[in-house]
């Protein structure tokens, strides 16, 4: 049977490039031009550069034919490229895929027999990178440079399955024609958890590029597809789980305020996708939409460095690689995305492959979340932040190290997942400075300061710094040249406000 593309097809990459070009010349030179920003490059499952699922081990020759030219170019070889696979007799031409859709093994692969997995995986992400440049290269091209040019991609913190083909952010990163990227966000969509973007966006941010969240949130008038339209779902699809929204108009008022509080917090724009109508057809639900827009261009950040993260997480995109059980080993792992914004502080998100160009100056604690192994050079960084006096948690295969300094060091074996209580008390052993000492959905930054609450009552925010704090949709001063401040939070509500350090 045949797949709708085989992606590593040079023939389907150049007749689907034919398309693209015949496609913007019709635009640039349609009524439309003027209101043209950029191109959305967009393909594969859910036209967000996935694999299609029954299409994992595609048996396509011109996949393999690609397969062996990229082996040749990156091991050049014959003994280089044998001793990587432990293997003396396979060759450059004789290399085959790993098969990517065996049945499950819940173990981590060894990296002394399975390195045609992880090289299987790392050719089958970058195929999907190297189509984003070459259709981004054409509207590029096309316009004389004066289109954007944006993608979905870069799913590693939450599509956990290698097959989908997000590995290769850090490669994409690197071309100069991309100027945005963009996901949903998680889709544990309930109330009292944060839904953070699928990728690492500070490490977006470090490489020049814009963030952009896809905010597809339902709401209590989110209906059915099958409401909406005679027969276009099919049986018993997009019926239950995350395509049910809240019953309640004030948690949906509520899950709106918590996306924009995360836009602004962390320096991101975004959208609302209303993907099939009347998501947002409400006036309390529209108002956001509007107020959120004046929020974002009424205010400009002043003494913004003073809100910096203090801890610094970093997390290695190829993870999924070497977990034979297609991500439920390292879904565990990053599973502690949700207790990290419940901990009343602030924190960054970088890839691994960044590590040499971080700033890490401002961090007291740095958690390598998920890294099996360290190389040589990530060792020495470790002791060079131990001897700073860093607090370092290295959560590896078999459990999390932590190191406090430079003498103590203490193993917590099988413990790869964390509480935001635990995670708190770590983070004030470190000296990290906690601003809600609850666990609310907290987020700090860009002058900005958001609590997203289930129950409510009292809560008292501390503040490192005297600061003015202001009430935006209320246009009042909630408080002035203060270092703390008693609020009473509504149940299910999102509380905005604005922070200007004195």
């Amino acid at each position: 049977s045949t797949f709708r593309q085989c992606f590593a097809s040079e023939l389907w990459r150049k007749e689907t490039g034919k398309a693209l070009q015949d496609c913007l010349k019709w635009l640039l030179k349609s009524k439309y031009s003027k209101h043209i920003a950029g191109i959305h490059i967009a393909g594969g499952f859910t036209e967000e550069w996935f694999y299609h699922p029954k299409q994992y081990h595609d048996l396509n020759p011109a996949r393999k034919k690609a397969f062996r030219e990229w082996l040749r170019n990156k091991y050049r070889t014959k003994p280089a490229f044998r001793e990587a696979w432990n293997n003396q007799n396979v060759t450059f031409r004789t290399a085959e895929l790993a098969n990517i859709s065996e049945p499950v093994r819940k173990e981590w692969r060894n990296p002394e027999r399975d390195q045609n997995y992880i090289d299987t995986y790392r050719f089958h992400t970058e195929v999907m990178v190297d189509n984003i440049i070459y259709f981004c290269n054409i509207v590029k091209k096309g316009s004389n440079g004066n289109l954007l040019t944006g993608a979905f991609y870069g799913y590693h913190y939450y599509v956990t399955d290698p097959r989908r083909g997000h590995g290769a952010l850090a490669k994409l990163l690197d071309f100069p024609g991309l100027d945005y990227l963009s996901s949903p966000n998680v889709y544990k969509r309930v109330i009292g958890e944060d839904w953070p973007p699928m990728t690492a966006v500070q490490s977006v941010q470090l490489h020049g590029k814009l963030w952009l969240a896809e905010n597809d949130t339902r709401t209590s008038i989110t209906t059915l597809l099958k409401d909406r339209s005679n027969g276009i779902a099919p049986p018993g699809k997009y019926e239950n789980g995350v395509w049910l929204g809240p019953k309640d108009m004030e948690t949906s008022v509520s899950f709106l305020w918590k996306n924009t509080g995360r836009m602004l917090t962390h320096g991101y724009g975004g959208w609302w996708f209303d993907m099939w109508g009347g998501w947002f057809s409400d006036p309390e639900l529209l108002n956001v939409l509007a107020k959120t827009q004046e929020l974002h261009s009424g205010f400009t950040p002043k003494k913004k460095e003073k809100m910096q993260s203090q801890v610094c997480v970093i997390v290695d995109e190829e993870l999924s690689f070497w977990d034979a059980s297609y991500g439920k080993l390292a879904g565990n792992i990053l599973s502690n995305r949700y207790p990290l914004a419940k901990t009343g502080a602030a924190h960054d998100l970088f890839l691994r492959t960044d590590l040499d160009v971080i700033p890490t100056d401002q961090y007291k604690v740095i958690w390598l979340m998920g890294l099996l192994e360290l190389n040589d050079e990530e060792k020495l960084r470790l002791e060079r932040w131990r001897q700073r006096g860093i607090t370092i948690l290295w959560t590896e295969r078999n459990g999390t190290r932590i190191y406090r300094n430079c003498d103590e060091e203490t193993f917590n074996p099988r413990k790869v997942k964390w509480s935001d209580s635990e995670l708190r008390e770590l983070w004030k052993k470190a000296g990290v400075h906690i601003y809600l000492d609850t666990s609310d959905v907290f987020y700090i930054g860009h002058n900005w300061l958001v609590i997203h609450t289930v129950d409510g009552g009292e809560r008292k925010i501390n503040f490192p710094f005297n600061t003015n704090v202001s009430d935006p949709l209320k246009n009042h001063i909630t408080a002035d040249s203060i270092k703390a401040l008693n609020i009473n939070l509504v149940t299910k509500s999102t509380v905005l406000l604005r922070v200007t350090p004195n």
